[in-house]
């Protein structure tokens, strides 16, 4: 399996190190395009015309003054899970990667046409166009951080114990459309959070467990053995949290 062509398709951070890994220890990987973080002024006037500036400026003071503190605070957490399941955290090498602005600029678009890749892997972009989708002849596959369709967008572990649904709880490998986790489900697999698990370390449980999967999906796509589940009727976009729903939830519900 080694001559096939797969390329990674990711946003710059640690999670898309640990992905890289796993995938290029395996099959290997010819090419890392990751795309510049986005600019923040435009994201937050984005988020602002789609939640109202209420809803916005709750998400910022819960990423000031908890979710930062709290990834600080977790960082032996996050590590013990890193080490429990093998999770590597090399940086990618500089030779496999190609910078970009944006995973949807012309530019990205170049590169993927001419690598040519026989699949491409996703890991932490923002959401990829029908125009990249549509620019090579093979499929997408991203590891979602929440059960599909039921919970697309962020933090699905989080609001999944908020929801006490906790066998929906986990993650989920798919094929990319053009909408936002929507595409055709390869496997999900539920996780079991530790009392000091909280809302920045579920992804990490997330990520251990759907690495896994992302391996099984990347040989059974090779072998045209996948079997794409069926979805559920339930579907819903979830973001951030609010500082007053982290810390109502916290209280009431005894969430972190």
């Amino acid at each position: 399996m080694c001559d096939k062509r797969i390329v990674l398709l990711g946003g710059e951070g640690l999670t898309t190190d640990i992905v890289f890994n796993a995938i290029n220890d395996r099959f290997g990987i010819i090419a890392a395009i990751i795309e510049d973080k986005e600019d923040k002024k435009e994201f937050i006037k984005r988020r602002i015309n789609k939640l109202g500036l209420f809803a916005v400026s709750g998400q910022i003071l819960f990423q000031l003054f908890i979710s930062k503190p709290l990834r600080r605070l977790s960082k032996y957490r996050i590590d013990q899970i890193i080490k429990e399941n093998s999770l590597k955290t090399i940086s990618i090498p500089d030779e496999k990667i190609k910078r970009v602005k944006s995973v949807n600029s012309d530019t990205a678009i170049e590169l993927l046409t001419q690598i040519n890749p026989d699949l491409i892997i996703v890991n932490g972009t923002r959401i990829i166009s029908k125009n990249v989708i549509a620019s090579v002849g093979c499929k997408f596959i991203n590891t979602h951080v929440g059960i599909t369709p039921q919970y697309r967008g962020v933090h699905g572990a989080y609001w999944a114990l908020i929801n006490n649904d906790i066998d929906n709880c986990g993650v989920t490998v798919h094929f990319v459309d053009g909408g936002i986790d929507t595409g055709n489900i390869i496997y999900q697999h539920t996780i079991v959070p530790a009392k000091d698990d909280n809302i920045v370390t579920y992804p990490f449980l997330q990520l251990a467990a759907g690495v896994k999967l992302l391996r099984n999906a990347i040989e059974t796509y090779f072998e045209n053995a996948i079997v794409v589940q069926n979805k559920s009727n339930k579907s819903r976009l979830w973001y951030h949290p609010t500082i007053w729903q982290y810390i109502y939830n916290r209280i009431i519900k005894k969430v972190k």
